[in-house]
């Protein structure tokens, strides 16, 4: 064991019974489209979170320690409130949800580290969520399955963060399969494992290290601006209030009603599901010029109707464009920051990361990052003692 103190708590390692990878994700394309009844595509990636629990033998008292903050959160499991760190309310909301759905939680203590670039839109979050929920299961033999953990990481992040998202990231951490992207029914739930094999390409994400303050805030109102629009026309129509019983000649019709802003927003969401469709069929018949061509569509549609993109996000996608080997690129994640992908022949990766590096740092001051990622497995342990 190795003695350490953080202020005045002793934070002793100590061997765990259990190690769990949880991994972020990316959407190939389907963005904002989860929490609208739509189809999205994403995978779990090769970046992660990785958790190590044990049972400490107390009753309701529980640490988390996460490597990169250097910091400690103790929790009284018979007095959960929201917390004042970032971090803090993923575990914390996590927590709370599994005590609505069980007794069986006790004392533990929990160390994490992560390779998850934070910030770039590939759903750190959800890794969080999903790795600690998928671990509490397994280390006090909850009996949750899959879906359950999928959902309580969800209603997490609603009740705790505040960030109203959809399903698909928690869906994705928790569902991944190597080699394989996922088509998910938002609606329905069901999914197919679309084989995602882009050899001689290779998935480039390239994080503009920028995160605008709408991040949340404008997540939220672009929830509520595409739902009260589909009301409208939901009303006028007599239909179910989905955007999967409603038209683009519906929404056409109603433009005046709706108004720009909700036009453009529910114009998107039909757009995009219809995208996402294109795109399963490009990748079972491996035509990746035309996967790409359907990348840039979506990215146009993020930035001009949704406008959910920024500055920064538009310069790249924009250079990309001047590179025949690059098949694709838009934004990805919540949006006002993050990454985009690029889907770009391997051989072009260092030139290209090298000469859009140069041009952002001269266009915006700031540094580029970027890392290449494959369809990967979902959450998962690693070890298991005892």
């Amino acid at each position: 064991m190795k003695k350490k103190i953080v202020g005045d708590l002793d934070v002793t390692e100590f061997a765990y019974d259990l190690e769990v990878s949880s991994p972020g994700r990316i959407n190939l394309i389907g963005e904002h489209t989860d929490y609208n009844d739509g189809f999205v595509l994403p995978a779990a990636i090769d970046k992660s979170i990785t958790m190590r629990f044990r049972v400490n033998g107390s009753n309701t008292r529980c640490t988390i320690k996460s490597k990169g903050f250097d910091s400690v959160l103790v929790v009284d499991l018979a007095k959960i409130d929201k917390g004042t760190e970032g971090w803090h309310n993923y575990v914390l909301g996590v927590l709370n949800e599994i005590q609505l759905l069980t007794q069986g939680l006790k004392g533990f203590d929990c160390e994490m580290e992560t390779d998850i670039p934070v910030g770039s839109g590939v759903s750190s979050s959800a890794a969080l969520e999903c790795g600690l929920a998928f671990g509490l299961n397994e280390l006090f033999d909850l009996g949750l399955d899959k879906w359950q953990i999928v959902k309580l990481g969800q209603r997490a992040e609603h009740n705790f963060v505040g960030t109203q998202c959809g399903i698909m990231d928690q869906f994705a951490s928790v569902m991944g399969k190597k080699g394989h992207s996922m088509l998910l029914d938002c609606r329905s739930l069901d999914f197919e494992y679309i084989p995602t094999d882009m050899d001689p390409y290779v998935i480039l994400m390239l994080n503009t290290n920028v995160k605008h303050n709408l991040s949340t805030s404008g997540y939220n109102d672009r929830k509520e601006e595409s739902s009260s629009g589909l009301k409208i026309i939901a009303e006028r129509y007599g239909v179910p209030n989905s955007f999967r019983d409603i038209t683009l000649d519906m929404i056409n019709e109603c433009k005046e009603d709706l108004g720009d802003v909700r036009y453009k927003r529910c114009s998107y969401v039909l757009e995009e599901n219809e995208r996402v469709l294109k795109a399963v069929e490009h990748l079972k018949n491996n035509d990746l010029i035309r996967l790409g061509k359907l990348l840039y569509e979506s990215h146009q549609g993020q930035s001009k109707k949704y406008e959910i993109s920024c500055p920064e996000l538009d310069f790249l996608v924009d250079f990309s464009k001047n590179w025949e080997e690059v098949l694709g690129a838009r934004m990805v994640g919540g949006g006002f920051g993050g990454c985009t992908l690029n889907i770009i022949h391997k051989e072009a990766v260092d030139s290209f990361v090298n000469a859009a590096s140069e041009a952002y740092k001269k266009k915006f001051s700031i540094e580029l990052s970027s890392f290449q990622t494959v369809p990967s497995e979902g959450t998962a342990i690693i070890k298991r003692h005892g």
